[in-house]
């Protein structure tokens, strides 16, 4: 557990905190707000399959409508894009509570397949509810309103959005810190004793399936305030895939893990994107073939086995040293 105290630790925090801030000069603009946009949201899919349990290919419902919801109020009613992005967040955890209700009760790959079908019902009314979505041609001209100032300027936005990004992080670790985070992970452990324990487990779950949608829907909504629209991309159960994939390079139980992940798979996207490379899919799904085979736990979890082990190992070192001088 050597590394899950370094990352409560205030040194290992201001690092990040400083590698985010640094980010947009080392990187372009936009792809730094892709990075922390989608490191919020494998932070949110972790909080629910790392922490409690449960693989959904469901999220991009929520990332996606909360795009939609964020665009549509800040095209027609000009309110600032934060008040924007979390009226999107407010609504992506109220979509969450029934898909929720009739979910929790499944295990393993039921729960996965549900989440999965009720992302496409959502992709479908958004396909189809053309009037207001913009139907294939997506949600465009979403305006980045704050007060008057010129946000134009990516690297200007960069600065503007991250507050909303690292509430979200803030939000997620204290949950996961948390008494009601120690439940969760009892529950995923061992449920049938979480119950005899006490604890109402459906409840437990169905509460942090509801956080974890409200936390993807505050990252999509960014995204889409970044961007300038929503499409139907991003309600597609591919771009779930894609938060499930970071979250395993990074490793699953490690908040510090999906954000990991997500710069991986950001940069090399953007990296073969700009190289002129059209079967990004394979690179990609090659590289996550190759990485879970060679570090199980993901990156930052094969990280901290490995510092885990030589502190151990000096451990013995030393007291075999201590014996021996007795």
């Amino acid at each position: 557990m050597i590394l899950s105290r370094l990352a409560a630790r205030p040194l290992l925090l201001a690092l990040g905190l400083v590698a985010v801030l640094a980010l947009p000069w080392l990187v372009y603009p936009p792809v730094a707000m892709d990075i922390v946009c989608w490191a919020l949201f494998a932070i949110a899919v972790d909080l629910l399959l790392g922490f409690t349990g449960l693989l959904s290919f469901g999220h991009a419902a929520f990332w996606g409508s909360s795009a939609y919801v964020s665009g549509l109020i800040a095209l027609h009613s000009g309110l600032p894009f934060p008040l924007a992005v979390l009226g999107g967040a407010a609504f992506a955890a109220v979509l969450a509570v029934p898909i929720g209700l009739l979910s929790v009760r499944l295990n393993g790959i039921y729960f996965a397949m549900v989440t999965l079908a009720f992302a496409q019902m959502v992709y479908f009314v958004v396909n189809q509810w053309r009037d207001l979505t913009g139907g294939e041609n997506g949600l465009q001209g979403v305006p980045r309103e704050l007060f008057g100032m010129d946000l134009s300027d990516p690297f200007i936005f960069y600065y503007v959005g991250l507050p909303l990004i690292l509430l979200g992080m803030l939000v997620a670790w204290r949950i996961v810190r948390s008494p009601f985070g120690r439940v969760l992970v009892s529950i995923r452990d061992n449920p049938a004793r979480a119950q005899a324990l006490g604890y109402p487990v459906e409840r437990y779950k169905l509460l942090a399936f509801v956080l974890s949608a409200a936390l993807s829907g505050l990252a999509g909504g960014v995204f889409a305030i970044s961007h300038g629209f929503a499409s139907l991309h991003d309600v597609y159960w591919t771009t779930s895939g894609q938060a499930v994939m970071m979250v395993v390079l990074g490793g699953i139980g490690t908040l510090w893990g999906g954000t990991i992940g997500a710069a991986l798979i950001v940069l090399l996207n953007d990296y073969l994107a700009t190289a002129g490379f059209q079967e990004i899919g394979i690179v990609t799904g090659s590289i996550f073939v190759i990485i879970v085979l060679v570090f199980r736990r993901g990156v930052w979890g094969t990280a901290r086995d490995l510092v885990q082990a030589r502190v151990a190992a000096r451990r013995r070192t030393t007291t075999r040293l201590r014996t021996a001088e007795e």
